[in-house]
């Protein structure tokens, strides 16, 4: 059986399966010993996604639950991870987040059961660089390890600021002078569109369209209302007014005295 036809659901691949396919890509592997940690906690799961992986000329580590995963993340020490959601003691994402908060910029692949558009987002929002669902192909797994790969760790996001105010969309984190500001996802991102428009006017229409997506079809008014929320989270308490309305034309963010 070809390695297009094995699917990883959770059932472990036969050594014969694994034989045959490392027989066959032997020759063309070009692998340089690439080192990979698997954190997994569904053990067949992991140990097939381990064999074929090494089958492949990977070195593979495997640990089976977030705490785990997050101590052999912090190594620095690997050139991708492929990394489950659902794990015992840490959650998946809280791993990614975690990892990313402290600097580490190693490729992770996240492996989920869930699937949509929002699961897929939440998993790159958390700092991941891909993600698959399962049941998946081998294969797929491969190739998209591969891919990871070849690009390398991403370069750390610049820090963005405006007067007294940085955006961090590395770490994720916002703060005002010294004092942090806890932001949602959405109004992370709506900050940090505006924070890249670099004082100019960012339009209603602009804004729905690289906050919510082009294909959004809601309410335009909510963009005055997350504009509202930012107002009192970035704003109000500092008592400042870095979110200027300007008429008829949209926002721009002015930077405080």
């Amino acid at each position: 059986m070809c390695a297009r036809a094995l699917i990883l659901a959770g059932k472990r691949l036969t050594e014969r399966h694994l034989r045959g396919r490392a027989a066959g890509l032997r020759a063309a592997r070009h692998n340089s010993r690439m080192r990979v940690l698997v954190v997994e906690d569904e053990e067949h799961l992991a140990a097939a996604i381990a064999d074929g992986l090494s089958a492949e000329g990977f070195d593979v580590d495997v640990v089976h639950n977030g705490h785990d995963g997050l101590w052999r993340g912090r190594e620095g020490s690997y050139d991708a991870i492929v990394l489950d959601v659902l794990l015992p003691g840490i959650h998946g994402y809280k791993v990614c987040r975690t990892l990313r908060d402290e600097g580490i910029w190693t490729p992770i692949l996240i492996l989920t059961a869930k699937d949509g558009e929002y699961d897929e987002a939440e998993a790159l929002d958390t700092g991941a660089d891909d993600f698959l669902s399962k049941p998946f192909s081998f294969v797929v797994l491969l190739a998209r390890l591969r891919a990871l790969i070849r690009r390398g760790a991403p370069p750390r996001p610049t820090v963005l600021t405006v007067g007294t105010l940085e955006l961090d969309p590395g770490a994720r984190r916002a703060r005002r002078g010294n004092t942090d500001v806890r932001l949602t996802a959405r109004e992370f991102a709506l900050l940090e569109f505006l924070m890249r428009k670099d004082g100019n006017v960012a339009s209603k229409a602009e804004i729905l369209d690289h906050v919510w997506g082009i294909d959004f079809q809601g309410d335009p008014n909510v963009v005055e209302v997350y504009v509202g929320y930012l107002r009192k989270k970035i704003d109000q308490p500092f008592s400042t007014e870095t979110i200027e309305t300007v008429r008829g034309a949209g926002y721009r963010l002015v930077a405080d005295e």
